[in-house]
């Protein structure tokens, strides 16, 4: 199975991986009545991926089974973690949802398949997205086709649905007091100062999470830090996680914050440049380091040219 190198894309797609979580995504998100008839106990996850080899390492996609009055209904959810609008989006998920039903047919007898009464399982397509730009990709089939106007009924044709996370507003997403509304809200922010600052405002969420849910949480913000802080802050903040328990979110954040802070302060303190040249040294991106010292793309990259 291909690597996933967005720390996003492994973070929502473990977080996604149990079906609690993914069936919170749905009745937290998703505003249609159907939602509210799914069978709970009737959900499976299908342990494939369909991710085509030139985006293995721009998204991640997760397929769920389920049954709505008694009747199987696919789910196949695209994490399109990036920071563009794909506009060909309909036409790669038609290419999965393809190859979904192209396993249906291959795993039932033939018998089965060719009776006259046989139907394939409804798929129901959900994309994912956290990219500041607005998603501005068409959400039908067939409004990527040419001349589609002139032959309507006759053109196969279907929707989305997106989860477009930066349009949700801080009220709705703490209003849920639950994993996902927190998640949202933290991906949201800008750096790592908005990042602990909103994690101050959902401690007292956090603080009421089931305990399988608050391990969700930690692992998440494990994911997310684990390529974007030095050494010594990860080991720490590592720690911080592994030894909180949920009643003890507030203490938890409040020393994470501190281990950030001290991060930021170690780039005013030290000189912008030696700063920078630790980081580069722990191969940190340079969007961080200029977020940490404020240098110029161009003196970064100075810098690190004179580093090898």
């Amino acid at each position: 199975m291909p690597e996933i190198n967005n720390p996003h894309d492994r973070g929502y797609k473990s977080l996604l991986a149990s079906e609690k979580i993914f069936l919170e995504l749905l009745e937290s998100f998703i505003d249609m009545g159907w939602v509210s008839q799914i069978d709970r106990n009737a959900i499976t996850r299908i342990d494939t991926t369909y991710i085509l080899p030139d985006f293995s390492a721009k998204e991640a996609d997760l397929v769920y089974r389920l049954k709505i009055k008694n009747q199987e209904v696919i789910f196949y959810l695209l994490l399109e973690l990036q920071s563009t609008v794909d506009f060909q989006m309909p036409y790669r998920l038609l290419i999965y949802m393809m190859g979904i039903w192209r396993d249906v047919l291959k795993n039932i007898p033939p018998e089965e398949a060719a009776r006259k009464d046989f139907r394939l399982p409804s798929i129901v397509p959900i994309v994912l997205y956290n990219g500041r730009d607005k998603w501005t990709a068409c959400r039908s089939f067939k409004d990527i086709l040419a001349a589609s106007e002139l032959f309507k009924e006759y053109l196969v044709d279907f929707k989305y649905i997106l989860i477009d996370v930066n349009r949700y507003d801080e009220r709705t997403l703490m209003e849920l007091t639950n994993l996902v509304g927190a998640v949202f809200l933290l991906d949201q922010s800008e750096n790592f100062k908005e990042y602990c600052a909103k994690m101050l405002k959902i401690a007292p969420n956090l603080s009421k999470f089931p305990e399988n849910d608050f391990l969700l949480f930690k692992n998440w913000i494990k994911l997310i830090f684990s390529m974007n802080l030095p050494t010594e802050a990860k080991r720490e903040i590592i720690r911080i996680l592994d030894e909180s328990r949920p009643e003890e979110a507030l203490k938890m954040v409040t020393n994470i914050e501190k281990v950030i802070g001290n991060v930021y302060e170690e780039g005013l303190n030290d000189g912008k440049i030696e700063a920078a040249k630790k980081m580069l040294a722990e191969n940190l991106s340079e969007d961080l380091i200029i977020k940490i010292t404020g240098l110029p793309v161009e003196q970064i990259r100075k810098i690190k040219s004179e580093l090898h």
